[in-house]
Order: C-alpha cells, then structure tokens, then sequence
C-alpha cells in the first residue's frame, strides 16, 4: 500500500440487540399516566430487517368518555370504543403480559418516551387490579438515544419528526400499531448509525439510558425555568423507563 494512501475506516456490525426487537405504543384518552386511560394498544415484533413477524393490536373501551381532543390524535370516538372495544380488564390484562413475556424472554421493547406508555400501562393495572410490570428491562427509547447521540440537533423531537430525519417511513401516525412499528426501526436506525458508540450489551444501554433521561430531564428544567415556562422551584420528572 502507497505510503500515503488512506487506511480503510473499519466497519462496524449493528449490535445484536437490535436483531430483534419488541414494540409496544398506546394511544389514550389523555396524557395524565395516572389518570388517562388506555384507548388502542400495539404489542409487536420486529426481525433485523425491522419486518413485523409478530403483531398483536387492542381496542379498549376505556370505561370513560374519550375527550374530543384525544379522539381527534388517534380517531377513535367513546361511541366507537363503546360499540367495538373490549372491556378495559380484558385489555390490559392481555398487554400486560405479552410485554411480560418479550421481557421475560431478553428481547427488548422499543418505546417512544418509553416512561408515558409503561407508566400509563402501569395505573391502569394498579387499576383493575392486576399485577403491573414494576421495572420493565430490557427497554430501548428512541427519544432518549437520539438525545444523547446527537444532542446538538435542532429541531422537534416528535416520532414523525424523527423518524424522518433517519428516514423511516411512518404511515398513520397516532395510530398505535403504525407508531410502534415506527418506533422499532427508527431504534435500528439509531443502532446502525451510532454502531461504533453504542454499548455491547442491551443490558448496559439500559442502564445508560436510565443516566441520559435524568440528565437530559434536568437540562430542560433549566431551559424552561429560563423561559419562564416552568417555576424555578419545579423539576421535570426524569426516571425512565417509569414514572
């Protein structure tokens, strides 16, 4: 080789944790996690390629009138949900443990804003008198691995938003399934992308990803006590992936 010929950049393989991955996405009657109910839910697999090989949706009738606010995000009417969904028990029962069961299993559950959708699962649990999933792991955030990876971008944060940016497809947003799905391959995305950065192991990503919400949540304390949005006595929440 010519002494001044350039050395070949190494390449370097997507981590194994992304192979396969889990999705999960709930559409609601609001966004109180300890109030708001559960309206549609997506339950799914992804292979390497970010194929569905496994797909599992819900409708709920939520108990309570879905606020028009809500029904005009994700379409879905009370007198819909009333007509057509299941009982809320039968529903978060059968989420519950088919997230239970991709956890128990290793395989890692994508979530966007992972802390609203497990937290919400969680009270509606605690509701209806099912046992909740307490500490979910493995669990991947998009949101928060995008903010840590390129921290400087400007711009929303929104899964359209991102997914665009990584040039995912998101056909139907505010639709849980499509969320979802979205939600896994802008994961590998990320996980292609930042391959050389990224931890080895899922189980260490989590972990990151509990020190990059607090981190990321006290920064943005600090920018909207500067704008005034926020009181300098009040702090964002930032534990993840629960609440």
């Amino acid at each position: 080789m010519d002494q001044w010929q350039a050395e070949p950049l190494p390449l370097f393989e997507t981590p194994d944790w992304v192979r396969v991955v889990g999705v999960f996405d709930l559409e609601t009657t609001g966004i109180d996690v300890t109030t708001d109910r559960i309206v549609t839910a997506h339950v799914g697999v992804l292979d390497a390629s970010g194929t569905v090989i496994q797909a599992k949706d819900w409708l709920a009738d939520p108990g309570v009138p879905i606020p028009e606010g809500a029904s005009a995000i994700h379409g879905i009417s009370t007198e819909h949900a009333r007509d057509h969904g299941r009982p809320a028990v039968e529903v978060v029962d059968e989420v519950v443990g088919a997230l239970r069961a991709l956890l128990d299993a290793g395989i890692p559950v994508v979530a966007y804003n992972a802390p609203y959708d497990f937290s919400l699962l969680k009270y509606e649990a605690l509701r209806h008198g099912i046992a909740p999933i307490t500490d979910p792991s493995p669990v991947i955030d998009p949101l928060v691995v995008d903010k840590a990876y390129d921290r400087w971008r400007r711009g929303k944060r929104t899964l359209e938003v991102v997914a665009a940016h990584y040039a995912v497809r998101l056909d139907g947003a505010h639709e849980a399934s499509a969320d979802a799905i979205a939600a896994g391959r802008v994961a590998q995305a990320l996980a292609a992308r930042f391959a050389p950065w990224l931890p080895p192991s899922i189980e260490e990503l989590h972990t990151q990803q509990i020190a990059w919400a607090r981190t990321q949540a006290a920064s943005l304390t600090e920018y909207f006590i500067q704008i005034g949005r926020i009181e300098p006595d009040d702090e964002l929440d930032g534990s993840w992936p629960i609440r």
